[in-house]
């Protein structure tokens, strides 16, 4: 019985995963539809979403990469500064004295309490979720005795989230940016991992 030749076999099914790959690219870029299926990873109700024109499709698609990094980003924070925290002053750090009623808890109770009585579900009912980026700088830098030993500058904390922050704004209020933003981001959070390091 002769042997099959496997290394052919998955080399033509790597050159098909290849041609979809870049007949997907080309219908992006000419906003083109040649009839290639598409992972149903990303569902959304068709006939809504056709209304809107293939350039802000393409757009949309676009920016979504960056959104999901600071996705990413911001909740990751959120969870190291929880874990801190607690480590630090227990289950009920966020009462505690290390978190400032004026400038972080205050504005996250005013947060949340807008969208219950606005009648949208509660997106949490932890009130560190409802912190802003700036306002989780403000929570670590304020706190620099317990963070101290995870970053390696308070001052390059403050500087890489403020960049971040500006970066950030675009994204978070649906406009796009240009490549040398985009290399900024990704050189920023490149930074913010460098400093836990």
């Amino acid at each position: 019985m002769p042997k099959r030749p496997d290394g052919l076999i998955r080399a033509f099914g790597m050159t098909g995963q290849q041609i979809v790959g870049d007949m997907n690219a080309i219908e992006d870029e000419y906003s083109i539809d040649l009839g290639i299926e598409r992972k149903a990873a990303k569902s959304r109700k068709v006939s809504e979403y056709d209304q809107f024109e293939s350039d802000l499709r393409r757009q949309a698609a676009q920016m979504s990469e960056f959104y999901e990094v600071f996705y990413c980003l911001e909740n990751s924070i959120r969870k190291l500064v929880k874990e801190i925290m607690i480590d630090a002053e227990g289950a009920n750090w966020w009462d505690s004295i290390r978190v400032d009623e004026n400038k972080i808890r205050g504005p996250a109770k005013n947060r949340r309490k807008k969208e219950v009585d606005s009648g949208i579900s509660p997106r949490s009912d932890d009130l560190i979720d409802y912190t802003t980026f700036g306002e989780l700088s403000q929570l670590i830098t304020d706190n620099w005795d317990i963070f101290d030993t995870v970053f390696s500058s308070k001052t390059a904390v403050s500087n890489v989230t403020n960049q971040l922050n500006l970066l950030r704004g675009p994204i978070a209020h649906c406009n796009p940016i240009d490549e040398l933003e985009q290399e900024r981001l990704n050189l920023a959070v490149r930074s913010w991992f460098k400093l836990m390091s």
